[in-house]
């Protein structure tokens, strides 16, 4: 009687035995292909570089620039622009308005007083003033204890009238130092006049004196500043 093979024997011979190592022989290593496969993933892996012409080029940044308040000259009324300032003039009137405009440049001037000169690449220009220009502006008036605010406007100042100018500080505007109060303006200005009547005859007669001794009187040509 003949043994025929159950259905997982043939099921086996068919499938082949897995303890069974492959025809060819003795060779154990990878395949060709299974190399190329696991080759495949690491150069996809690698990082692409762009090519020089692609990079962009960052400009060179130029050397920082100093602030407004470090500058003498009149490159200083640009942090001043739109505050609200007080001048003192060459002639002792005082204006408060808020700076809107101002020319470095300006006008020639016959002056030989300078304050805000600039130097503009090989040109010099330090023989002309900033001039300034004023909005809302009020000329403060003093006399003894007493002041008045006269509205002027929009007011151009020439550069060379400006003795000292300074910016107000908003939060003490409104704040009135003692022992002075507000007046009308005609009071103020009969109380100035009749000071500055005072102070010239008491600089005539000190005049007299000093030349009586051989000395030259101060402020005998045009004051200086």
């Amino acid at each position: 009687m003949e043994n025929f093979p159950t259905l997982e024997q043939a099921a086996r011979g068919r499938q082949g035995d897995p303890m069974r190592h492959p025809q060819g022989g003795g060779h154990h290593g990878p395949s060709p292909s299974s190399n190329q496969q696991q080759q495949q993933p690491q150069q996809l892996q690698q990082p692409q570089i762009p090519p020089a012409s692609a990079i962009p080029l960052l400009e060179p940044q130029g050397p920082p620039q100093l602030p407004p308040q470090l500058f003498t000259t009149a490159a200083q009324l640009l942090d001043l622009t739109d505050k609200k300032l007080v001048l003192v003039l060459r002639d002792g009137r005082k204006l408060i308005g808020v700076l809107r405009s101002w020319d470095q440049f300006g006008m020639s001037m016959t002056s030989p007083y300078l304050l805000h000169c600039v130097n503009r690449e090989s040109t010099k220009t330090n023989s002309y003033p900033a001039n300034i220009v004023l909005q809302d502006t009020i000329e403060r008036l003093y006399a003894e204890n007493l002041y008045a605010d006269i509205p002027r406007g929009v007011f151009l100042v020439r550069g060379e009238n400006v003795l000292l100018l300074g910016e107000i500080d908003l939060d003490k505007d409104d704040d009135i130092p003692e022992p002075y109060r507000q007046a009308p303006a005609s009071e103020v200005l009969k109380l100035k006049k009749q000071a500055e009547e005072r102070r010239k005859r008491k600089d005539k007669k000190r005049s007299t004196h000093l030349q009586a001794l051989g000395f030259e009187p101060e402020h005998s040509g045009e004051i200086l500043f």
